[in-house]
């Protein structure tokens, strides 16, 4: 069966991106400026006098310049947040697809053209963050850094021994190359293993199907190294203070639930609107059974992390924490419950799992507080205190969200739902769960 992109899906997909788009530019155009900055810090702190001596004004400027940048890195950071989350659900359901063949799974043989439906959006949104990286190594914005290169000038006053130490791998050239390894290697995998799975639904053997069992198991191998490299370079050096080794397990704890999530939302849209077939209740089951097992394995590297860390107490690690204990309370434990106590309670019940409406409202909330996750990790190093969620964050999201529905359904079009070539179809079209449907 084809999948027909209904009219109004493209034009909601549409509007959510002109809406987005409005608000993003609203964003960059409202961002204060200096003396607009100076004026509403001194009538809040009144802390200018006629009588304060040239020093004092100097110190004073050097404070709302700091102000102005974390206002100025505000849109910024609220797109880059957005570029990320979303980029990130198709990177997690590739590598969720590549499991599959690797596992020569067959339960999941009738939900492929899902997958790659998803992973349509890799392309788009891995180029989009790679152009958000040029921009920021051309100092566009403030959000990395390390890239000011007045840290790594020893005749500076801003000069960070420990920064300049790290400048053999923090450097915009070789940051750069990282990325574009990174982004061409996923996305050569993500079209092979399309062009393979299309072609052996034509074929009479099973030459392509052997050919993307051995590719997805070598992915998975480059596949883990460049996802925590990834996640040391786009998120965690924008720390540079700080690190975690376990930082690339807890990025991918996020990308891989959000992925599944997304997977089960986009497949129970489908079949509600008469598509998927061989799509059973069974199936929608092991996704809901990912969306809790995944969510339990976040909660233990996010506490892992954080106890340790906590109990540590030693400064340089335990003040990632103290910035966002104090500056971002609300959302930093509140994500927490989100990502954690919500799922664990509702998908704990078996029956649970298979209820359509309960996992769609349970995926919309782990989706929500991965994206908070995402957005407590970047905001406190880029806006400090001077954040919200206002005009440019939920602009940012409607904008991304907006391209991400097109292009996804889009790619549904372009292909039988069915990868009726697989030698596994008939056991997915046949699994089943004793006493789940």
């Amino acid at each position: 069966m084809m999948y027909q992109l209904p009219n109004t899906l493209r034009n909601f997909a549409f509007a959510l991106i002109f809406i987005g788009a409005i608000g993003v530019i609203y964003g960059f155009l409202s961002v204060p400026t200096f003396e607009e900055v100076k004026s509403a810090h001194l009538a809040a702190s009144e802390v200018m006098h006629h009588s304060a001596d040239n020093m004092g004004t100097v110190a004073n400027d050097e404070h709302i310049f700091h102000l102005l940048h974390q206002l100025q890195n505000r849109p910024w950071a609220a797109l880059y947040v957005a570029i990320f989350f979303f980029m990130m659900i198709s990177l997690g359901v590739l590598a969720f697809y590549a499991i599959q063949h690797a596992a020569q799974a067959g339960w999941s043989v009738v939900l492929f053209r899902v997958m790659e439906a998803i992973t349509a959006y890799l392309p788009f949104g891995t180029l989009l963050l790679f152009v958000f990286l040029v921009f920021s190594g051309l100092h566009f914005n403030h959000l990395f850094v390390w890239m000011d290169p007045e840290l790594l000038n020893q005749e500076s006053a801003k000069y960070d021994e420990l920064i300049a130490n790290k400048s053999g791998y923090l450097n915009v050239p070789f940051f750069l190359i990282r990325a574009a390894i990174y982004i061409i290697g996923w996305n050569a995998y993500r079209y092979l293993s399309r062009k393979y799975t299309l072609a052996q639904d034509q074929a009479t053997d099973n030459v392509n199907y052997s050919k993307l069992f051995k590719l997805s198991a070598a992915f998975l191998v480059f596949f883990i190294v460049t996802e925590s490299m990834m996640s040391w370079d786009w998120i965690m050096s924008l720390d540079p203070h700080w690190f975690s080794t376990l930082f690339g397990w807890y990025i991918f704890a996020s990308l891989i639930v959000s992925a599944i999530t997304t997977l089960a939302l986009v497949t129970i849209y489908l079949k509600t609107k008469g598509y998927l077939e061989y799509v059973n209740n069974s199936h929608i089951h092991d996704l809901a059974k990912f969306m809790f097992g995944f969510s339990v394995f976040w909660a233990y590297l996010w506490f892992s992390q954080f106890m340790l860390i906590w109990y540590a107490n030693i400064p340089e690690e335990v003040t990632y924490f103290i910035a966002r204990m104090n500056d971002y309370k609300i959302p930093f434990l509140g994500m927490v419950a989100l990502n954690l106590f919500f799922p664990l309670l509702i998908l704990m019940n078996s029956d649970y799992k298979k209820v359509y409406g309960i996992v769609i409202v349970t995926g919309i909330v782990i989706l929500i507080g991965h994206y908070i996750d995402i957005f407590v990790m970047v905001m406190p190093a880029t806006v400090g205190d001077q954040w919200s969620i206002g005009i440019p964050e939920i602009s940012s999201v409607l904008l991304l969200l907006g391209c991400f529905i097109y292009i996804v359904f889009n790619a549904l079009t372009k292909a039988p739902l069915l990868a009726k070539g697989s030698p596994f179809v008939k056991e997915s079209k046949n699994f089943h769960y004793y006493n789940i449907d």
